[in-house]
């Protein structure tokens, strides 16, 4: 197995650490922080050609060689967790990784489909290690308390990417070493893939500089360029510039609400995009990643604060590209109100429908969206209102539809909208089925069923199919009404009329006939007379 080292990294043990005397100091003193248990202070004395061990000048330069400093045990620290990663160890076996869990010397880490971690170590410096990738952690100790820091780590699968503080001193090591190559720096950003029996292994350099080698050779990487290296026996290939940030496309973004929208230019040399959301502030912590091969992607779902969005290239070697970068704020805000009406995928027989919804504790206001898509992509309708319900302030065409709903604090800032909803405007009639019966005073009954959204009805009788002649026009607070049958037989054609409190008058249900007949001619009969639907 080969191995990427640091360009002006030596053998520590040749090395000095250099500390500058302050006030006070003594070597007694600086030997009991600094050196290990059995290595006297007369040594750093002797090492230093000090006479006078009682007097120490401000600003003094001393040197303790590498071999002499007290070396301790440094666990990483796990900062930030995302979907399934499992840890394993030899005192502790197999477990699932939990957040701010200190990982000694010899943890493995394996992060599933979806899912990813990041380490700290001593120095705090950052390791991201992405989704279906396997870590081996082969070296964490610290040098007291010099700031030094010795890291060392196997990527036998998958990627990661790596913030490293800069060194401290001449024996500040990180080191990753993959099936083909090891990447160790001195502080720079930079990925490493381990490669594949499909792919090469990559170091992509993104800040600084990395030198990469294997037994068969090395190569200094420069920020900006990446270098490919096939097998252990090959040397790296000639450094290669990383694709350039794609362009996002301005008027497709759309990241103060969820769903999260956005599309960029397409790229010649791009088999596929690498898409992730960070913390503003913190970003090698992942809480999305996804690789997609169109120019386009929703997100459906983010925890709230400032973000930020990333998107890179990928070629056709696997190498990732130089990211395009938005920051953006996730609003927390109140919780979407629960929706009352109109029912899920209903179909509504009206084109300026009304909609009602719970009170949400805290809001003063609920804002209202239709869209014609799911995604919300420039809505056709916003309106906002203090109450429980609101009808919309115009007639939208019939068609298909999506609304959604967010609350407003007292403050006037939306919170999270909630799900998209389907719904259906249609401007044909309803179908209201109805009864009709007669007792034997000769009166007719109707009744159909109750509107909930209904405070009263309007009922309408006639001999012409248009009612262009009304034989009843009539309103009712319940959903029947009773006239005298008409002592002419024939067809009467009937339609109701639901009336909302609001005021809002629906569309006329669709007409309905009725078969009578001659009282005249037959006499006077009772029974129920069965609507035929149409």
């Amino acid at each position: 197995m080969a191995a990427v080292l640091l360009c002006w990294a030596t053998f520590a043990s040749a090395q000095d650490w250099t500390y500058r005397a302050r006030p006070g100091d003594t070597l007694w003193d600086l030997g009991a922080r600094y050196l290990k248990a059995n290595v006297p202070w007369q040594q750093l004395q002797a090492h230093n050609r000090i006479s006078d061990p009682y007097r120490l000048a401000p600003g003094l330069t001393l040197r303790f060689p590498i071999a002499w400093l007290r070396v301790q045990p440094a666990p990483a620290r796990v900062v930030a967790l995302r979907g399934p990663v499992q840890v394993s160890d030899p005192v502790n076996g197999t477990r699932p990784l939990q957040a701010d869990m200190l990982l000694p010397i010899g943890s493995q880490l394996q992060t599933g489909d979806d899912a990813s971690v990041t380490l700290s170590f001593a120095d705090d410096s950052r390791l991201q290690l992405r989704e279906n990738s396997l870590l081996q952690l082969d070296q964490l100790s610290s040098y007291g308390a010099t700031g030094m820091v010795d890291t060392r780590m196997r990527l036998q699968r998958g990627r990661s990417s790596n913030q490293v503080t800069p060194a401290r001193g001449p024996a500040s090591r990180y080191i990753i070493t993959a099936p083909t190559a090891t990447s160790s720096v001195r502080g720079t950003l930079f990925r490493v893939n381990a490669g594949d029996e499909d792919s090469a292994a990559t170091t992509e350099v993104v800040e600084g500089r990395v030198q990469v080698g294997n037994r068969a050779g090395k190569r200094l990487i420069n920020a900006g360029h990446a270098t490919l290296i096939p097998a252990p026996d090959t040397a790296p290939a000639a450094a290669r510039p990383l694709l350039p940030p794609p362009q996002l496309m301005e008027a497709q973004l759309r990241l103060q609400s969820l769903p999260l929208l956005a599309a960029w230019q397409p790229m010649d040399a791009a088999r596929g995009y690498r898409v992730e959301v960070v913390p503003a502030a913190t970003p090698d912590i992942l809480l999305f990643a996804r690789e997609v091969s169109t120019p386009q992607i929703r997100i459906d779902n983010l925890p709230p604060g400032q973000l930020r969005l990333l998107v890179r290239a990928i070629d056709a070697d696997e190498v990732e590209g130089l990211d395009a970068a938005r920051d953006f704020s996730v609003p927390d805000g109140l919780p979407a109100p629960l929706t009352i009406a109109p029912l899920h995928g209903q179909t509504v027989h009206q084109l300026q429908p009304r909609f009602q919804w719970a009170k949400v504790a805290g809001a003063t206001g609920t804002v209202l969206q239709i869209a014609d898509n799911a995604d919300f992509r420039n809505p056709l309708l916003e309106q906002q209102t203090s109450t429980q319900h609101l009808r919309i302030g115009s007639p939208l065409p019939a068609g298909s539809y999506f609304w959604r709903l967010a609350s407003i604090d007292g403050d006037s800032a939306p919170g999270r909208y909630g799900q998209a909803l389907p719904l259906q405007l249609s401007d044909a009639p309803a179908t209201t089925p109805l009864d009709s019966a007669k007792d034997s005073k000769g009166r007719l009954t109707l009744r159909w069923p109750a509107d909930a959204a209904a405070e009263r009805y309007r009922v309408q009788v006639s001999r012409e199919a248009d009612f262009s002649r009304l034989l009843l026009d009539e309103h009712v607070d319940t959903p029947e009404v009773a006239f005298k049958q008409p002592w002419r037989g024939g067809t009467l054609h009937v339609r109701v009329q639901a009336i909302e409190e609001d005021g809002y008058a629906g569309a006329f249900s669709a007409p309905q006939q009725i078969q009578l007949r001659c009282r005249l001619c037959y006499g006077v009969g009772a029974g129920v007379l069965l609507l035929l639907a149409l």
